[in-house]
């Protein structure tokens, strides 16, 4: 049907689907045409969890654990190859489960994320999800809104609409009644009326607009991490390799050392990293979508983190976005309520635009609307700021009515009646205009043509939209965070800095076009407009494009910004912001171009947004530590005690014992307690390695102390020496996390989880039983068992001092580098030459 509908005309596509346009289908006649055209969606091709399930076994890491496998069969080694087997399947079950609960929870993300829709059914306007639309729905498109279906459009002017993601074409298209309009396209200005001609599988381009994009794309922070993981690949491999080549000149069985060092490199090489980074961030999407923020980018979390300047819109977000209307001033109009009718005859109720509602609200009798007939309406949009309406009332006369920014409604007056006759009422408006906006006050003009078709002014409207309650502490509590909340507001500056006044952010607003006044180019600031854009505290009568270069200076200025929008031209720049939130109420377009998407008003869930992707940052710095410390601790002590003593410190199975309990606990992090950092987070690469290097030194010498104690000083056998160090870096593994989960103290608040205590004291409950009753190891007495847990107890304190003196000079080290910088940039600045 959707590929004829262009080339028929509207009364045989209506015919054809069998719909009234001024009534819409019935919920009967819906229910039948979704069971027989089926949901508004593509059916996407789900990998079948078994096959997902074997994949698991395909890959470099899963194949070294294979080869392991084979060699133990070879040699007949039948405990090493049940142990290899378990540990193959565990890992393969841990990052099957994993990855199942992330596609969930991303499932669910995606449907609070669905396209909704405006269809008339029943007679009657309402909202619904796009995937509930069927052929002959008939569907409102206003500017803003992406595209649900497949559509012809049957009423209304124009609809410029943006296909460029579905055609290549750069620059919009303008479409009248008749044409057809294609699922996915974007409308940038107009309204009409539409109906859908083709759903799902059957639009023109075979699918719908996707709004979570790029939910598995690698962000900054996870190449980060995986570049540590890399690292650690590297490092185990030439580790492993030196001990191949010692083994190799003392005459080792060649099958026996390949093993074991097939074992040794997968014990040491991250297996589960991916599986923390999956749950960390599934785990951070999933509270904030229960705070009423919904991510649509996974790796926006860690950027939050970051966050140092957040631009904010004023209407909605740091005001309440409930309009009252004033007292009206009247200049041609008869009285008050003369006045406030015309404004309202040049709105649309079933629209639910916050300014039509309120100037409709302020009719002392609603039916007075009833004896008039709105013929035509132009929509409000960003270019002409006015609204328009064709209007006949019942006497059958007819005029035209038009409310929007003063200035233009002026403008339209003056083009009839002539400036200079107009010069007495301007200034008068002005001067009232001025008044209004010094006291929070925005204003409408409204005008209306006469029997000879000229516009007459009729008054000012004045509306006040009053600051959220919450939003001063809210701005307070980010400054608190280290996030300078910066106004940006299409209103005038006057009303910009009441406002701003009233929420303590400073009354240094700049009106955008003085801004950029001399910025050739919006999109690429130069360096001084950077430093200005710093320094102010809002921006007033910014268009989208103001926000956009805004957003561009303070980058170059080295900051990570976030910005809020909630319209179709505010989607460049949230696509340009490091974070771009569409708040409360946002068109489509602007929510397919946000990183969060807001479902409650205000600015405390952005905040609590940052408090909560600085947690997850934080968990993910710990494991890195973690992960970092423990192959430094094992490869290092490892090869070193192979090539001093001549044996090996630990059996092949109990390397695989150590990365099956170990497995366990990391798995816990991603719910662990934090230390929230009170200022922007970055992630810094030398810190973590010079940390988590210290730390692995600390525990090779720990371990090494221990080794040289039981074999010089008690006479201890191989085989037992084996179990006492097994049992060692088992314990002291699990307790380096208690160590690297935070900056302070480990003994200061946060505490760790109970999820991430139990994990520990169970797995390391089943590392004393594997000891104590000789579970595929040689026992040991019990008292051992103890001194150990006291030993390595021991030196847990000393490594949280040792963590805490590192902590000091990094922190030492840094200023000095900073104050190096400066004087260094002081002195090439005084040596300039003139």
């Amino acid at each position: 049907m959707n590929q004829e509908a262009e080339s028929q005309p509207i009364e045989e596509t209506l015919s054809a689907l069998k719909v009234e346009s001024d009534t819409g289908l019935t919920d009967a006649e819906v229910a039948l045409r979704l069971a027989e055209y089926g949901p508004n969606r593509l059916q996407e091709e789900k990998q079948r969890p078994w096959l997902l399930f074997l994949g698991y076994f395909w890959g470099p890491i899963p194949w070294m654990i294979e080869v392991a496998a084979v060699l133990s069969a070879v040699n007949r080694h039948w405990p090493d190859l049940i142990i290899i087997l378990v540990m193959l399947f565990f890992n393969a079950a841990v990052g099957f489960w994993q990855e199942y609960k992330a596609s969930t929870a991303l499932e669910a993300l995606k449907k609070q994320l669905a396209l909704r829709a405006r269809v008339l059914r029943n007679n009657i306007w309402l909202e619904t999800d796009a995937a509930g639309l069927v052929p002959g729905d008939i569907i409102r498109l206003r500017m803003g809104d992406i595209i649900p279906a497949d559509t012809q459009l049957i009423e209304g002017d124009y609809l410029s609409v943006d296909q460029s993601a579905l055609t290549g074409e750069s620059l919009p298209v303008d479409k009248k009644a008749g044409e057809v309009a294609y699922s996915g396209s974007i409308a940038k200005q107009g309204e009409m009326l539409a109906v859908v001609t083709g759903t799902g599988a059957n639009t023109y381009f075979g699918r719908t607009a996707k709004l979570v994009e790029g939910a598995q794309s690698v962000s900054h922070f996870q190449k980060a991490v995986l570049q540590i993981g890399d690292y650690l690949i590297y490092l185990s491999l030439a580790l492993v390799a030196i001990l191949v080549l010692v083994q190799l000149e003392r005459g080792a069985p060649l099958f026996e050392l390949i093993q074991f060092a097939l074992i040794l490199a997968v014990a040491s090489i991250p297996v589960a990293m991916p599986a923390v980074l999956s749950v960390t961030m599934t785990v951070g999407a999933q509270v904030l979508s229960n705070m009423q923020a919904i991510v649509s980018r996974l790796e926006s979390i860690e950027e939050m983190a970051g966050i140092d300047i957040l631009c904010s819109d004023k209407t909605g977000t740091l005001t309440q976005n409930k309009l009252t209307l004033g007292e009206p001033v009247l200049f041609e109009a008869v009285d008050a309520q003369a006045l406030v009718l015309a404004a309202s005859l040049a709105s649309k109720k079933e629209n639910g635009d916050a300014i039509d509602l309120a100037v409709m609200g302020g009719l002392n009798d609603a039916d007075a609307l009833a004896s008039y007939t709105q013929k035509h309406f132009m929509p409000f949009d960003p270019v002409h700021k006015r609204t328009e309406a064709e209007i006949s009332d019942s006497q059958g006369g007819s005029f035209s009515v038009s409310k929007g920014a003063p200035q233009v409604i002026l403008d339209l007056v003056s083009h009839d009646i002539g400036y200079d006759a107009m010069r007495d009422v301007r200034e008068k408006a002005g001067a009232l205009i001025d008044d209004f906006a010094t006291k929070g006050y925005r204003t409408l003009g409204v005008a209306r043509t006469d029997a000879g078709g000229h516009w007459h002014f009729l008054g000012l409207l004045p509306l006040f939209d009053p600051p959220r309650p919450d939003s001063a502490e809210t701005i307070a509590h980010a400054g608190e965070h280290g996030i300078m909340v910066k106004m940006v507001t299409g209103d005038n500056v006057a009303i910009g800095r009441e406002i701003a006044g009233q929420l303590g952010m400073g009354k240094n607003i700049c009106p955008a076009d003085e801004l950029f006044a001399n910025e050739a180019n919006i999109t690429s600031p130069g360096p001084e407009l950077g430093k200005r854009v710093e320094q102010e505290d809002g921006f007033a009568q910014v268009f989208p494009e103001h926000k956009y270069g805004i957003i561009k200076a303070l980058q170059a200025r080295d900051h990570l910004v976030a910005m809020t929008g909630d319209g179709v031209n505010d989607a460049p720049a949230l696509k340009q912001a490091d974070v771009g939130i569409a708040v409360s109420g946002a068109t489509d377009a602007a929510r397919a171009a946000a990183d969060l998407i807001l479902t409650a008003p205000g600015l405390s869930v952005i905040v609590s947004a940052v408090e909560e992707a600085r947690h997850i940052f934080e968990r993910m710095n710990s494991y890195a530590i973690y992960r970092i410390t423990e192959t430094v601790r094992i490869m290092i002590f490892m090869v070193l005690a192979m090539i001093i003593y001549g044996f090996y410190p630990i059996t092949a199975v109990m390397i695989i014992l150590l990365a099956l309990l170990n497995d366990i606990p990391i798995m816990a992090i991603a719910g662990d307690n934090t230390w929230l950092d009170p200022k922007p987070v970055r992630w810094k690469m030398h810190r973590v390695l010079t940390m988590a290097t210290v730390l692995g030194l600390v525990g090779v010498v720990e371990t090494f102390l221990l080794l040289s104690i039981a074999s010089t000083w008690f006479g201890i056998d191989q085989a037992h020496l084996q179990t006492i160090i097994f049992l060692k870096l088992s314990i002291a593994g699990h307790l380096t996390l208690f160590v690297a989960r935070t900056r302070h103290s480990m003994f200061s608040r946060p505490h760790p989880s109970a999820l991430l205590f139990g994990a520990i004291l169970a797995t390391q409950g089943v590392a004393a039983l594997i000891a104590g009753m000789g579970w595929l190891v040689t026992p040991i007495p019990w008292a051992y068992i103890g001194l150990i847990w006291g030993y390595c107890l021991i030196w847990m304190l000393i490594e949280d001092q040792v963590k805490l003196f590192v902590y000091k000079q990094l922190e030492l080290s840094g200023s000095r580098h900073k104050r190096f910088i400066s004087l260094l940039g002081q002195s090439l600045h005084s040596h300039r030459p003139r």
